[in-house]
């Protein structure tokens, strides 16, 4: 498994990366994809949304279970990855590229420091 250093993590397996000023992009991590198998449907339905860090935005569905989305920082949901339509196995196959969730407008951008860095999210995952 894959932990890229310029990402930040939460204990919920999102992760998070910022694309430009205040615009983030989120996804499931490496171990998140692996642990619930092959991902068929992503589900989000708060773009648009202004939304608190720790709030359920969508959900991931696989072939045997449905797992919720947390979103790891608070913004406004601005877009769901276009590609996830006919291609939900891209989270599958990456994860930290093309198999991205949401971009999202963070209005304090300090708060991602408070995730977790690859280290530490390595170690939590074993």
């Amino acid at each position: 498994m894959s932990f890229p250093n310029n990402l930040r993590y939460t204990k919920d397996h999102e992760w998070v990366r910022q694309e430009e000023g205040t615009t983030f992009i989120v996804g499931i991590t490496d171990y998140a994809q692996r642990e619930l198998g092959d991902i068929v449907y992503v589900e989000v339905e708060t773009i648009g949304k202004k939304m608190g860090a720790g709030e359920i935005f969508g959900t991931v569905e696989a072939v045997k279970t449905v797992s919720d989305l947390f979103l790891p920082v608070s913004g406004t949901i601005s877009e769901l990855n276009p590609e996830l339509a006919n291609a939900p196995d891209l989270v599958n196959t990456d994860p930290y590229g093309k198999g991205w969730m949401i971009k999202l407008t963070v209005e304090d951008p300090a708060q991602v420091k408070n995730l977790l860095d690859a280290a530490a999210y390595e170690s939590l995952v074993g």
